[in-house]
C-alpha cells in the first residue's frame, strides 16, 4: 500500500547505481568485512589548504545570510574569468548560475528546457544520472551505443542517425565519466557540423573532470565555436578537481534565457548555494590550476598501475582513459560462466559477484547505459588499488 501512495515519477525513478553500491559497501564494512571501495568518484585526497583557508576567513567575516538565488556577484565574476582563462570562453554574469553541485545544475537545465517527449541523445556509457535526470523532466533518453573501438566516442554518423524531430538536445562529458575519454576540438568540430543542420538542438557539455586531463588530448568546449555558442550550456564545478565533492558547488555557463530559467526555478527549490562554500570556491578559481596539478599526477600514476594489473587478468578489455579517474573494462567475456557456483549473466551479476567475493566495490556498465563493463574508480590509494585488483584476479 506504502508504494501505492507515492507519485508514479518516484516511483518509476531507479536509485543512483553508484551512491547504492556505496552503501552497499558501507553496509558490508558494518558487519566486519573489508571492503575496498573503487565505486564512487571521489578523490581521495584532502582539500588544499589554501581553499579551506578561504573557508574560515569567510565564518570569521560572517558570511551567514541567504546568498543570491545564482550566485555571489564576486564567485560569478571568478566563475567568467575561470572560462575565459582556461577555456576561452566569454561569459556576462547574466549567463552563470551557480547550484548545489554540478548535479544540480544539470537538473535545472532538463527541467528548464525539456518538454514532455523531448529526445535527449545521450552517448554510452555516460553518467549514471543524466538518463533519470532526463526522464524526471518528462524527457526520453536516446541512448548511442559506442565502444572500445571508438574509443567510448560517439561518431557524427551516430549523431546525425539518432537525430528525430523530437531531438532537444544532447548530452556529453568530456572528459567522460565513466570512460575518461576526451572529445579532441576537431571531434567536437565534426559533432557541431552535423548539429548546424538541426538548429533546434541544445548541447549540454559536462566538464566537471576538465582539470584531471593526462596531457594526450588537450581540454575543448563545444561553446569555443561561434556557431554553437548561442545553442551550449557548459557544466562545471569544483568537486573533482578541487577534491571538493562535499562542498556542493557547480555551475553552468549559458545562454541567458536558459540561465534566467534555471535561476527562476532554483529559487523555488533550494535557493542559493552554501555560503561558506561559494566564498572558498573564489579562492579554488581564481587560483592557478597548476596548484591542483599534484593531485592529476598522482591519479596519472595510477591509472598506469591499475591499466597494468587489469590488463593482466584474462577476459579483461581496457581502454587508456586520457582524463577523469576511472577505467571501464568490457568484462562481457565472462557472460554465461559460472564462477564459484554464481552464473554471470550480466554486468550487474559480474559487479555483484565481486563484491561479495572479492570485498570490492566496483559499478555495473548497465548503470552507465553500457552493459559490457563495469566501472571502476582509481580515486583510492596505490595499496588499495593493487589489493583490490589482486583479489578481482583471485576470485576469477
Amino acid at each position: 500500500m506504502s508504494n501505492q501512495q507515492l507519485s508514479d515519477r518516484i516511483n518509476s525513478l531507479v536509485p543512483s547505481a553508484t551512491l547504492e553500491m556505496a552503501a552497499k559497501a558501507r553496509s558490508l564494512r558494518a558487519e566486519g568485512k573489508d571492503v575496498i571501495g573503487l565505486s564512487l568518484g571521489e578523490p581521495d585526497f584532502n582539500t588544499p589548504d589554501y581553499i579551506k583557508e578561504a573557508a574560515k576567513a569567510a565564518i570569521d567575516q560572517n558570511y551567514n545570510s541567504y546568498t543570491p538565488v545564482d550566485g555571489y556577484a564576486d564567485l560569478k565574476q571568478a566563475i567568467i574569468t575561470k572560462f575565459k582563462r582556461d577555456n576561452g570562453l566569454s561569459y556576462e554574469p547574466a549567463q552563470i548560475v551557480v547550484s548545489t553541485g554540478a548535479k544540480q545544475s544539470l537538473y535545472n537545465v532538463a527541467q528548464a528546457v525539456l518538454n514532455k517527449g523531448d529526445e535527449v541523445i545521450l552517448p554510452c556509457p555516460y553518467w549514471v544520472s543524466y538518463s533519470d535526470i532526463v526522464k524526471l523532466a518528462d524527457g526520453v533518453p536516446v541512448e548511442v551505443p559506442t565502444t572500445i573501438a571508438s574509443n567510448f566516442k560517439m561518431t557524427p554518423e551516430q549523431l546525425e542517425d539518432a537525430i528525430t524531430p523530437k531531438t532537444k538536445m544532447i548530452w556529453y562529458s568530456s572528459p567522460c565519466n565513466p570512460s575518461g575519454s576526451i572529445y579532441s576540438k576537431e571531434e567536437l568540430r565534426a559533432l557541431a557540423d552535423v548539429l548546424q543542420k538541426h538548429p533546434q538542438i541544445i548541447v549540454v557539455s559536462d566538464e566537471i573532470y576538465e582539470h584531471i586531463n593526462y596531457g594526450v588530448t588537450a581540454h575543448a568546449s563545444m561553446a569555443q565555436f561561434e556557431d554553437m555558442y548561442d545553442r551550449t550550456v557548459t557544466v562545471n564545478g569544483v568537486a573533482k578537481a578541487f577534491a571538493m565533492t562535499g562542498w556542493r558547488i557547480g555551475y553552468i555557463g549559458a545562454p541567458s534565457y536558459i540561465a534566467r530559467a534555471c535561476n527562476k526555478l532554483q529559487g523555488q527549490v533550494t535557493s542559493g548555494a552554501n555560503c561558506i562554500a561559494q566564498r572558498a570556491v573564489i579562492t579554488a578559481l581564481e587560483e592557478s590550476p597548476e596548484r591542483i596539478q599534484y593531485m592529476v599526477d598522482e591519479f596519472k600514476n595510477r591509472r598506469k598501475l591499475i591499466l597494468e594489473l587489469l590488463n593482466d587478468i584474462p577476459g579483461f578489455e581496457c581502454n587508456e582513459p586520457d582524463g577523469a579517474f576511472y577505467v571501464f573494462p568490457n568484462i562481457s567475456s565472462y557472460f554465461g560462466k559460472e564462477l564459484n557456483g554464481t552464473k554471470i549473466n550480466n554486468a550487474s551479476d559480474f559487479a555483484m559477484y565481486i563484491l561479495e567475493h572479492a570485498n570490492v566495490a566496483t559499478v555495473t556498465g548497465d548503470a552507465f547505459g553500457n552493459p559490457n563493463g563495469i566501472r571502476i574508480s582509481y580515486a583510492a590509494s596505490v595499496d588499495e588499488i593493487k589489493e583490490a585488483v589482486a583479489r578481482i584476479k583471485a576470485v576469477l
